[in-house]
């Protein structure tokens, strides 16, 4: 029979091929891209970190390389009892024919290749090859061919990754087999020869495999005649790193899945209705005096709702703005048209009377009317300012009893001339009369009530300023003796050019605008202003009084 090698295969299912994902078709919004960007950024990472587990890789060659050790120094232990024979002077050496047998039978239950060389590093058996004296005969373990068939066609789709990811790991030296090796082809037996248990991993070549080795020294009597070697292909380390890494890639693909979704809804839920409300925001601005409408977002309960609500109320208070400067101008053009339409009327009259004392009361008359306009003028600018003042100015702490307690010596000194007492009624030092605002405007507000207040009141009559805390507000009340106010007027008082003056107060001495500017300052501010009658158990009015509240800081 000549010499031949027969070799059996088995046919194997091949891997499914991956499924290949078509590109996701992003909105235009970047802050939607900016989503789905850094929510990708960890289930990527994860994916790629599949295709770089060295360490985990390792420590499977190592576990699986433990477990041969193992398997090899059973068989040698055997080998060493069962496969040995007698020679001269008491020295044994291997049995040929037992070790081959005993080496097939072992490495067939334990789907292993083994060899085994004597002391002087020729090999005596090969567990994959019959070895009589004429023939050598390859016998060929099926399940092992299937699992390296197996493992070369799962590898094709890691290839194609793998091509392109960087690699960490240092190539490995290529297994060379062949028939009737010698011991000096592989280095780990070498060092077994010398008493010590080796391993070693060695590149398969061309199906991108490896192979596993163990070398261990068969012992007899505590003399090594022999080094038994084991191979095994890393089948087992690449399908339970396939296994490791198929499990990974399909729960990042899960994840992948549900972080797209997630966040294409969250960009739903938040760079959809920024565009609307963007929308929004340049109709009113292209509007051209069309009220518009913000979309209904506020009953969200988040930041955007919280926005919506604001845009809303900005739009609000703009439109509130843009009315009230239209009705304030309306007042102004009619207020300033009565005195230069008396003015005029003044001056054609003057022109064609001869008389020097008409002409002179004429001359009074326009002086009046130009005056007035000058007091006019200077509180609509005062008026006018107030808001921007306010909205630019950096407000601070004002302390109330120094302003009250100067305006109170002031105004006594004033108020000595007509007979009329001032009081000041306030908390005793203890506690603090302190606001947040500005001092000049809260002057301002204090000295209009006070001149109102002075001129309504009757001579031997007093005004009374009083001062109430409470935890969040302080209160001032200004009371005062005279005829107080209209009941139907209690609130008109503090419109624009309203003006209920007393009957001996020459006309035109006032221009309506102390109460309006009054109650602006006040509302920037944060606090209210109002006014009441005081009555007697009679029913008759005692005189008014003006309440200001200012919140307190802190």
């Amino acid at each position: 029979m000549g010499s031949g090698i027969v070799t059996v295969r088995m046919n194997d299912s091949r891997p499914r091929p991956l499924t290949s994902w078509g590109r996701w078709t992003l909105f235009r919004s970047p802050l939607t891209r900016r989503i789905l960007a850094l929510n990708l950024l960890a289930p990527v990472i994860l994916m790629v970190g599949v295709f770089l587990m060295d360490q985990y890789r390792e420590g499977l060659i190592r576990s699986e390389l433990d477990g041969l050790t193992v398997q090899a120094e059973m068989v040698a232990a055997a080998v060493g009892e069962g496969a040995v024979r007698e020679r001269h002077a008491g020295q044994v050496e291997i049995n040929r024919k037992l070790a081959q047998s005993m080496t097939q039978r072992l490495a067939e239950a334990a789907h292993i290749r083994l060899q085994l060389f004597d002391f002087m590093g020729d090999l005596v058996a090969d567990s994959r090859y019959l070895l009589p004296s004429d023939t050598v005969l390859r016998v060929t373990d099926l399940n092992e061919t299937s699992h390296e068939d197996k493992a070369e066609r799962t590898a094709r789709w890691r290839d194609l990754v793998m091509t392109w990811m960087p690699q960490s790991e240092a190539p490995l030296p290529l297994f060379e087999d062949g028939l009737l090796p010698h011991l000096s082809r592989y280095p780990e037996a070498v060092t077994a020869l010398s008493g010590q248990t080796q391993s070693a991993v060695r590149d398969e070549g061309g199906t991108d495999g490896m192979v596993l080795s163990v070398a261990v020294p068969v012992r007899r009597m505590n003399q090594v005649i022999g080094v038994l070697l084991l191979f095994t292909d890393g089948g087992n380390v690449e399908r339970g790193l396939q296994q490791v890494r198929q499990g990974v890639g399909q729960l990042s693909i899960v994840v992948l899945v549900l972080t797209v979704a997630l966040s294409l809804y969250m960009a739903g839920t938040v760079a959809k209705p920024m565009r609307k409300l963007a929308a929004a925001a340049e109709r009113v601005r292209r509007g051209h005096g069309q009220r518009v409408e913000v979309p209904d977002l506020m009953n969200r309960q988040d930041e955007i709702g919280e926005l919506a609500r604001s845009l809303q109320d900005m739009t609000e208070a703009l439109w509130k703005r843009m009315d009230a400067i239209e009705h304030f101008a309306a007042d102004v053009a009619h207020e300033i048209k009565n005195p230069l339409t008396s003015v005029r009327s003044a001056v054609e009259t003057a022109m064609r009377l001869t008389s020097p004392d008409q002409q002179k009361k004429l001359l009074h008359i326009i002086q009046d009317d130009v005056e007035r306009l000058t007091r006019l003028i200077t509180d609509i600018s005062d008026a006018s300012r107030v808001d921007a003042e306010m909205s630019r100015a950096e407000t601070g702490l004002v302390n109330l009893r120094v302003i009250l307690e100067t305006l109170s010596e002031v105004y006594n000194e004033t108020a000595a001339e007509r007979r009329v007492k001032l009081v000041l009624d306030l908390p005793d030092r203890r506690h603090s009369l302190w606001v947040m605002g500005l001092e000049t405007r809260i002057v301002q507000v204090l000295r209009n009530l006070l001149d109102n207040a002075l001129s309504f009141s009757p001579e031997d009559s007093k005004i009374t300023l009083r001062v109430e805390t409470s935890p969040r507000h302080l209160q001032i009340a200004l009371e005062d003796e005279g005829p107080g106010i209209p009941a139907d007027k209690l609130s008109s008082i503090f419109e624009r050019f309203y003006s209920e003056r007393p009957k001996s107060e020459a006309f035109g001495k006032h221009s309506g605008l102390g109460l309006s500017i009054s109650h602006q300052i006040i509302d920037a501010h944060g606090g209210q202003i109002w006014a009441e009658n005081r009555y007697d158990p009679d029913g008759h009015v005692l005189g008014a009084t003006f309440f200001v509240l200012l919140p307190r800081p802190g």
